[in-house]
């Protein structure tokens, strides 16, 4: 740039003028001076050593200079002067009749004119190079004040009402802009307005100067306001992500939590001690897989999208990878969602074997107490009878009598052994199976056999007295004593029969129930011997009855040999009779019952084994569509969707199965040889299907995403699906993920799979393969904006970010800067650069 050429003639200004220029000039310089720390008084006097000339030059142009000299002598000054002169000149400017001697000397026109070259090159020309030319200041109203103030009106409309301006009113126009200037836009005064009104015509290079000076505040401004929404921009995007970190660590933890809180109680397996407990436990545990669970299960699988959508966000937006606290990875909760089906795994069988267990053990009390009454009925009575002194009174034929009646008891009492073991066989199977009135039963078993004990030891006492008296006595009524033997087994046989008969059964199969009828019908052709041996027995009665009535013997009437007679023989054989029919029907209810069991088997099983098929049909065609597929990723997006639908739809079928299977458990059926498909199997493949149809939707919306961000078109999407799918040679068909066994991928694993899963997805070989595209903010970009708004300094202050943001993201940048500790530091500096790097990754703030 080259001086003006009447730079000569202006040698001789108008002394209006010198003092509008001096004021000006001085006003400009120290409002560039100041950020060094410096101002100066007299231009002429100030700059003639040179050192204040050097700095303001550094100042207004950003550079170093020579090293000045610091001597007092005249040599020195015009040295440093020099320094000065040559820089500018070196900047394009051609110095015309401006010598180091005349500034040294305080040659007020020169130093003026140097003054105004400065501020032609590095205030003016800035503005003239971006269109703005100062060709109008000759016609322009100035000197009214208008000009100013519509020039601060224009960038600042809040701070001058420029409608009640008015032209006849200078002084008050210029004063309001100049003070408007310097107190909100740090424009410092550099002219008066009596200097403006009270000169015909004002000097054009003070308000050039002057006007420049505007202009480089609003273009600071204009920046501020830049680097603002730059700034703005970047924190609202970090405040979203942030956000999605949250509620990923919090649904993380309450998901998590469910599962801690969950597993010891589904490996609780404390049985009940009765039934209806532990059908209880089993009702609670229907509610969890039918209520509780299937939300988790949702849960689960919405916050692996979200990871996923979360970590498309991060790399669209040039952030790291997001990296879950200690415990919250996917992975960790993939692992504790194992651990949670591994508890629940074999629950619901472990259930239904104690319910079978208890079922046992209930059958086996009842059967316990129905033989220990019997057998507790037989011997009352009995110690009584065993510890009687009759035969010292009696006569011959009475002890002889006595001796057969007793031989008979000993018969009657071997005959009742065989109970007796049963009872404590079944009470030691109870306290086998833990049964929960143990006690008891051990007690009145214990009880019984004392007593069986106390009878055997009273039978033999007994015996030996009567074989004693034997000797004495001669004379036995064989008639009675045949009845006696004779009657006795056959009524043992008799109330053996009444006690099978009641018998209580439990079968699980038609084949079980068939065995019980068929033994019973075997029981029942038994019957006709039976009732000639009673036949026999009665005869034996009838004759001892001829006997005693031909003979008058005098035997009252009774047997004393056997307290049976034959109306307790004909009542209970009559019982007997009696009991065959309701054993018959029972044995017909329990037929059909097993009927009705095995009905339920084969409905179960026709449905389960359509289900079965069905699910894994469906698992194999969502692999087969998530590698081949065609057309845009918008009907990519809306088939899967469709077909998603159309499995939901498919729910009322599983829930009509579960309502089937629910039907056989409360059977207490335990077995089905009609399927090799359980419930649970058939829980699992679903809860496996809605997931992967999930997690296949979630993959398109994830590509249709970066496709976005990324400005890929559909054909470069079509060719990377199709080399993705080339070296997918071991991926399975619903993962859509790439090994990393392949070798010419180990290099790039860090970049393609920063979380070291072991797999690449094919959103993250889209990343790498177009190269990361996008247009993103970087940390320099973003260090360079809140440059901007310190103005130029290296750390930042509270206020400006509070003048400069959005309150919201003003106190975000306050709350998380660190404070800055660098030798230029003040009281309550903040370190935007830290901030900035630590936005993305780049540093450990």
């Amino acid at each position: 740039m080259q001086q003006e050429d009447d730079w000569d003639r202006d040698l001789l200004l108008d002394p209006a003028w010198e003092k509008q220029q001096r004021k000006t000039f001085t006003a400009w310089c120290n409002s560039h001076l100041r950020k060094a720390g410096t101002q100066i008084e007299n231009i002429e006097e100030d700059f003639r050593d040179g050192l204040k000339l050097m700095l303001l030059l550094e100042v207004i142009s950003g550079e170093r200079l020579a090293k000045p000299e610091r001597g007092k002598m005249r040599v020195h000054k015009i040295s440093n002067v020099n320094k000065a002169l040559n820089f500018i000149a070196s900047k394009g400017v051609k110095l015309v009749s401006i010598g180091a001697e005349e500034i040294v000397d305080g040659n007020a026109k020169m130093t003026l004119g140097m003054i105004w070259t400065i501020i032609l090159r590095f205030a003016i020309q800035d503005i003239s190079v971006e269109g703005k030319c100062f060709s109008f200041l000759r016609s322009s109203p100035w000197k009214d004040g208008l000009g100013f103030c519509a020039l601060i009106h224009r960038h600042r409309p809040e701070l001058i009402d420029y409608g009640k301006l008015r032209k006849d009113d200078p002084m008050t126009n210029l004063n309001t802009a100049f003070d408007v200037a310097e107190k909100y836009l740090d424009i410092p005064k550099m002219l008066d307005a009596e200097d403006i009104v009270g000169t015909a015509r004002p000097d054009e290079k003070a308000i050039m100067t002057y006007v420049s000076s505007f202009y480089h505040a609003f273009s600071g401004a204009q920046k501020a306001e830049t680097a603002a929404n730059r700034i703005c921009k970047v924190l609202a995007v970090n405040q979203e992500n942030e956000q999605l970190m949250e509620d990923y660590e919090r649904l993380a933890s309450d998901l998590l939590e469910w599962i801690r809180r969950t597993i010891p109680w589904l490996e609780n397996r404390v049985p009940e001690s009765t039934m209806h407990a532990m059908q209880q436990k089993l009702e609670d545990f229907r509610g969890y897989r039918r209520q509780h669970k299937p939300p988790k299960v949702q849960e689960k699988c919405q916050l692996e999208i979200n990871f996923n959508t979360l970590q498309t966000k991060l790399r669209l937006s040039n952030r790291p990878a997001f990296m879950p606290s200690e415990g919250r990875m996917v992975s960790d909760i993939s692992n504790a969602w194992g651990a949670l089906e591994g508890a629940e795994k074999g629950y619901e069988e472990w259930l239904l074997n104690e319910i079978r267990r208890l079922e046992r053990l209930d059958h086996l009390a009842e059967k316990f107490r129905q033989k220990a009454a019997i057998h507790e009925a037989w011997t009352e009575g009995k110690e009584g009878m065993l510890t009687k002194k009759d035969y010292e009174v009696a006569s011959l034929s009475d002890i002889k009598a006595l001796l057969k009646k007793h031989e008979a008891f000993e018969s009657d009492l071997a005959a009742h052994q065989d109970r007796v073991e049963q009872i404590a066989a079944i009470a030691q199977e109870l306290n086998e199976l833990e049964y929960y009135d143990s006690p008891s039963v051990n007690a009145r078993c214990q009880k019984i056999c004392d007593q069986w004990d106390s009878l055997g030891a009273m039978t033999q006492k007994r015996s030996e007295a009567l074989q004693k008296t034997e000797k004495l006595l001669e004379t036995i009524d064989q008639l009675y004593l045949e009845f006696a033997k004779r009657a006795a087994p056959f009524n043992n046989w008799m109330e053996g029969a009444m006690e099978d008969l009641q018998d209580t059964f439990i079968v699980h199969t038609i084949e079980e129930i068939q065995g019980l009828s068929t033994a019973h019908e075997q029981f029942k052709a038994t019957l006709p011997e039976a009732d000639k041996e009673r036949q026999a027995i009665l005869g034996i009665h009838n004759e001892i009855a001829k006997i005693v009535q031909t003979y008058h013997v005098n035997m009252a009437g009774t047997n004393p040999y056997t307290t049976i007679n034959p109306q307790e023989i004909n009542a209970k054989w009559d019982k007997v009779r009696q009991l065959v029919p309701q054993r018959d029907q029972a044995l017909i209810e329990e037929h059909a019952r097993q009927q009705n069991n095995e009905r339920l088997r084969r409905q179960f099983a026709s449905q389960a084994n359509i289900i079965g098929p069905w699910i894994q049909t469906k698992m194999e065609e969502i692999g087969r569509i998530s590698i081949e597929m065609h057309g845009t990723l918008e009907d990519q997006l809306t088939h899967l969707r469709q077909y998603e639908k159309s499995i939901v739809n498919y729910k009322p079928k599983i829930d009509q199965l579960e309502g089937d299977h629910q039907q056989i458990q409360e059977a207490l059926i335990f077995d089905n040889k009609h399927t090799n498909y359980t419930m649970e199997h058939i829980r699992v493949g679903w809860e496996q299907l809605l997931t992967t149809i999930a997690r296949t939707i979630n993959e398109i919306e994830n590509q249709i995403l970066t496709r976005d961000a990324k400005g890929i078109s559909q054909e470069q999407l079509s060719e990377f699906r199709a080399s993705f799918n080339h070296f997918d040679r071991v991926s399975t068909a619903h993962s859509n993920t790439l090994h990393s066994g392949e070798a010419e991928f180990a290099r790039i694993m860090s970049i393609v799979d920063p979380n070291r899963l072991g797999v690449v997805t094919f959103q993250a070989f889209i990343d790498f393969m177009s190269r990361e595209t996008a247009d993103t903010d970087t940390a320099d970009q973003v260090m360079a904006s809140f440059k901007v708004l310190a103005g130029d300094k290296n750390y930042i202050l509270a206020e400006e970010l509070r003048r400069e943001l959005p309150p919201d993201q003003a106190e975000y940048c306050i709350a998380r800067m660190a404070p800055y500790t660098g030798p230029d530091a003040v009281p309550g500096a903040l370190d935007y650069m830290s901030f900035s790097t630590a936005l993305y990754g780049e540093s450990d703030l």
